[in-house]
């Protein structure tokens, strides 16, 4: 049987689950609780004590019929109705109501049913008009006869008082449940807070609590991130002493062919130094980014107004679309410059004009790059945000001097913010589109 259908109704935060969890087993016994009381106890001693009244109904219908007279039969009446607490009225008005009880007085259903299976002279029984006074007429030998006794006499009169108890006291050791899985799953939320400020590039304090197994993980969390900190670091220092090394023998390269005479080949050499000095920067930039700044609050707004100028500056046909309501958000300016101009300047470089829009939502904020070049097709994106991939077939490459990493390094921006970068096709310039997704 597929229960996929119920997945859209469950609660979908950890709380939610757990708090649906603690409380149907509770519910769910409360109710069956309910039910066999009901079912069971409450309306078997209801029928037990329904049917000594008929007894006493029986017994005094006998004596009103044996009697000679009314006068007689009246006497009889008197010299009963106060031994078998009962209120007789005879002879009555005739009643031509049928059986009348209130729709939820269950107990009500097997009084009358129970009365009327041992007294065949029962007319009709009313439990509507007074719910504290059961109210019944029967035909006797002298006329209608009216009978009004206490409801106490056929039904407990406390039953609610056991389905209250129960339910308040399901209902406090639900609260104290709760209140006690709320702290054992505040370690867990506090975890999974860590590891999503991670994920965006922030490192907040965190403290293993909990459970064993929750401290397990919390643990694992801790040495995980350390690990790929120390990672970083390492990589830093290594790319470092990687740009000390490689610059050294280029600054001598370049010395020597200053001092050669000018001709074909000393400019050829002079182009594949400066290529190699190119490679080198672009190569130290992709994988020295995360080593830039720290996430701050900053205003998108001013950030991508900032970059769209000076791409203007440089003699770029862009245009950006207005930005509307508050766009602070916790981010890396610097890296989001760096991907920013890395988009744009790849949306100048292979065609001539381009658009830049930023989205802001409740979580998120995108901002879309489009140009009118040549874009990239459907089945070759995925290759294109791989580190020093050349789409030959997707850019014109006569058309920049790029070595593939423009892409790689905002890709690689986005998803140390907790983002992503997704390309797409311009609907409206035709060319290539670039969505990048930061978190707010």
């Amino acid at each position: 049987m597929n229960f996929d259908w119920l997945k859209r109704y469950m609660p979908r935060g950890l709380y939610g689950r757990a708090a649906l969890i603690l409380l149907v087993p509770i519910i769910s016994l409360q109710v069956v609780v309910s039910v066999v009381f009901i079912q069971r106890h409450f309306e078997d001693v209801t029928r037990q004590m329904t049917q000594s009244l008929a007894l006493e109904l029986a017994f005094l219908l006998e004596e009103v019929n044996t009697a000679q007279s009314l006068i007689e039969a009246t006497a009889r009446i008197a010299r009963l109705s106060d031994p078998l607490l009962l209120k007789v009225e005879l002879p009555a008005e005739r009643s031509i109501n049928p059986d009348m009880r209130r729709f939820y007085d269950l107990s009500g259903r097997i009084v009358i049913q129970t009365v009327r299976s041992r007294v065949e002279a029962i007319s009709s029984i009313d439990l509507k008009s007074d719910s504290r006074r059961v109210r019944l007429w029967m035909q006797t030998d002298h006329g209608e006869m009216f009978v009004s006794l206490s409801r106490r006499r056929v039904s407990a009169s406390n039953p609610h008082q056991f389905l209250v108890l129960m339910v308040f006291v399901g209902a406090v050791m639900s609260l104290v449940a709760f209140l006690f899985l709320r702290n054992q799953l505040r370690p867990i939320r506090r975890l999974s807070r860590a590891a999503e400020a991670f994920g965006k590039g922030r490192v907040v304090p965190y403290k293993a609590t909990g459970a064993i197994e929750v401290r397990s993980a919390g643990n694992a969390f801790l040495d995980m991130r350390a690990r790929i900190e120390r990672q970083i670091e390492q990589r830093t220092m290594m790319l470092s002493g990687v740009s000390h090394d490689l610059r050294t023998p280029l600054t001598r390269l370049k010395l020597g062919l200053t001092m050669l005479d000018k001709g074909d080949d000393t400019t050829a050499l002079s182009r594949d130094v400066e290529d190699m000095e190119r490679l080198l920067e672009e190569f130290l930039s992709f994988a020295r980014g995360d080593a830039l700044d720290d996430p701050v609050e900053t205003d998108l707004a001013d950030l991508v107004g900032s970059v769209v100028e000076n791409a203007i500056r440089s003699g770029g046909n862009i245009e950006l679309e207005n930005i509307s309501g508050e766009s602070t958000v916790m981010l890396r300016p610097m890296a989001v410059t760096r991907a920013l101009e890395n988009l744009i300047g790849n949306a100048l470089r292979y065609g001539t004009n381009a658009r830049v829009s930023v989205k802001l939502v409740d979580r998120a904020v995108s901002i879309s790059i489009e140009d009118d070049g040549p874009g990239i097709a459907p089945d070759l994106r995925k290759d294109a945000l791989k580190p020093f991939v050349r789409l030959d077939m997707a850019r014109n490459q006569d058309s920049g001097t790029g070595v593939g990493l423009g892409l790689s390094i905002a890709n690689d921006i986005a998803r140390r913010h907790g983002g992503s970068l997704r390309l797409d096709e311009s609907k409206s310039l035709g060319g290539l589109k670039v969505v990048l997704i930061l978190p707010r």
